[in-house]
């Protein structure tokens, strides 16, 4: 698999993956943002901040091209546990944002300049091989699963769902429609709980 369209494809769905997960920031303030709205403290700017992290290690140390200014990574070892997944609150979302997207453009360099095939090593003990196919796969994977997390934290929110702002890609319908639909499936569980189904 070293064709470019295989690359292309892979660099568009991690492009796509990025854009959803900075969307799901806009129109929030600052609270709103960084508030942890699971048990484990996922928010939306902490998922910008161990995303950026993750793609400069990722696509940048891995192959030789280590990115100044990126946020450690909590596995790494190099700040505290989950550190890399919250904003202090002198961490700006400006800031956090900007190196997000000039991680992108240290990433998308690395992915022109390499074929598919090329071979980094992830700086972990021992150091292992991987290929860019194996590291492009991997980020689409992991960005496409965090995007899914924003999309629930922005739901809890403020109600906004969908893929992009216009939400097109979610079944029509108003507030009334939507907690109709909850109410359908509350009762199906329900059901199911007492043994109906």
């Amino acid at each position: 698999m070293t064709g470019p369209d295989f690359k292309a494809d892979l660099q568009t769905y991690l492009q796509d993956a990025r854009d959803v997960l900075l969307w799901k920031l806009e129109g929030l303030g600052e609270y709103d943002v960084r508030r942890p709205l699971t048990p484990t403290g996922t928010n939306l700017l902490g998922l910008v901040k161990h995303l950026a992290g993750a793609e400069a290690w990722y696509l940048g140390v891995t192959f030789g091209r280590p990115f100044d200014g990126a946020p450690p990574l909590w596995f790494t070892g190099a700040t505290e546990p989950n550190g890399d997944l919250w904003a202090r609150a002198d961490e700006t979302r400006a800031a956090t944002v900007g190196v997000y997207r000039q991680v992108w453009a240290h990433s998308d360099e690395t992915i022109a300049a390499l074929p598919l095939d090329a071979v980094g090593r992830l700086p972990v003990d021992p150091p292992r091989e991987i290929t860019l196919h194996r590291v492009l796969t991997h980020l689409v994977a992991e960005t496409q699963r965090h995007a899914g997390h924003a999309d629930i934290v922005r739901e809890l929110v403020d109600g906004a769902t969908g893929q992009r702002a216009d939400g097109a890609n979610t079944a029509p319908g108003d507030a009334a429609a939507r907690a109709e639909h909850r109410d359908r499936v509350e009762r199906a569980a329900e059901e199911a709980g007492r043994g109906g189904g």
